[in-house]
């Protein structure tokens, strides 16, 4: 399977000259109906091969932090469990990880661009660069409280709150060069979701009573994200370079962090589900979708799915269908995502149609003719 920044890349390289590349793009949206920027074309395989290396890949990179951490056990020699020891194991098996998954990456990511594997190495380096960050600061706790007379609770959460931004922003600067070396589409969603993830645990160990606020700062961090993804598809509006995957994996970190914090504010697993608030669900997933169609990306549909078939299901059992209403909603919900599907060039039409000056700044609604 090849996609759109191989194209791309042949273009590039010369192999393909522009007018054969997009005259190939107009026969496959020919062929399928539909734009080529409405396929959300992203790699994830480039083979069964792709699967093969993955396994193999997570192997050594298991043994490698086994190893990794027992000799660093050998080399503190540390008889009895202390923060020392943790913060070493940490370290020694984190780091070796992300060198590992670095090495690896020159061959598989670098010169093979074998999709899935190239995932995985990503996910393993930032991975280990977090932890052998982490566990540097464990390492050094003892001499940190030491130093600063850490007294009482609050003044340890505060601590622990800038430790943990000063960890997320090496994090940030190696997660940015493993980008600048290898460019894997995925990279940047992982970078994003590492400062959220920080940012909303900075502001927990700070501020206080902020844990009750979870939903609220995540809907905040996807609305940024979104904001962020849309930058990265509006510079590439007809999806046809590695902006596009980059984007595609943004909306996919975005979708969850707003889906989920929406319908569980209001109160969708509380309890019983009222057909009122199952009407509300209903709306909102109508709403989730006319953004889907407008920005042309299916990962909000795919995020808010559960809820509505809570809903409907709800719906169904308070009607007096119970024994039904699991096989009825499966067959409105497939049904409706399946027309959805067949008819989503003409739907977005419409839904871009009414958008006005915005339709500039949104995918194509259709193919591109040929120059």
């Amino acid at each position: 399977m090849y996609s759109e920044s191989d194209l791309a890349a042949a273009v590039e390289a010369g192999v393909l000259s522009p007018d054969a590349a997009n005259a190939f793009r107009n026969h496959v949206a020919e062929a399928r109906e539909a734009p080529a920027v409405d396929e959300e074309h992203f790699k994830l395989l480039t083979g069964f091969n792709d699967i093969f290396v993955a396994i193999a890949a997570a192997l050594v990179l298991a043994a490698v932090a086994w190893l990794g951490a027992d000799l660093a056990k050998m080399l503190l020699n540390e008889q009895h469990e202390s923060p020392r020891l943790i913060g070493g194991l940490m370290m020694g098996g984190s780091l070796s990880v992300a060198a590992a998954s670095w090495l690896l990456a020159e061959y598989f990511t670098r010169r093979r661009r074998m999709a899935l594997p190239s995932i995985l190495l990503l996910l393993a380096f930032v991975g280990g660069a977090f932890g052998s960050f982490a566990g540097m600061f464990v390492i050094n706790a003892p001499w940190i409280e030491a130093t600063f007379g850490l007294r009482g609770e609050m003044a340890h959460r505060q601590a622990g709150g800038v430790i943990l931004a000063l960890i997320g922003v090496a994090t940030a600067i190696a997660t940015y060069v493993h980008w600048r070396r290898f460019m894997v589409p995925i990279t940047v969603a992982a970078g994003a979701m590492a400062l959220v993830g920080i940012a909303i645990g900075i502001i927990v160990a700070v501020v206080p009573g902020a844990e009750n606020w979870l939903y609220w700062m995540a809907l905040v961090a996807g609305l940024i994200v979104f904001a962020f993804a849309m930058r990265w598809d509006m510079s590439d509006l007809e999806r046809r370079t590695r902006r596009s995957d980059v984007a595609f994996w943004l909306h996919l970190l975005a979708a969850p962090l707003i889906a989920h914090p929406v319908f569980h504010l209001i109160g969708v697993f509380d309890g019983d589900i009222p057909i009122a608030m199952a009407a509300v669900v209903i709306i909102l997933y109508v709403g989730f979708a006319s953004v889907a169609l407008a920005v042309d990306r299916r990962a909000l549909l795919v995020s808010s799915l559960v809820y509505v078939l809570y809903a409907l299901y709800a719906i169904f059992a308070q009607t007096g269908a119970v024994e039904l209403s699991a096989a009825l909603t499966a067959l409105v919900i497939g049904s409706a995502l399946l027309t959805l599907s067949a008819f989503w060039q003409p739907m977005r039409r419409g839904v871009v149609g009414l958008l006005g000056g915005l339709e500039t700044r949104l995918p194509p609604v259709q193919q591109p003719a040929l120059a």
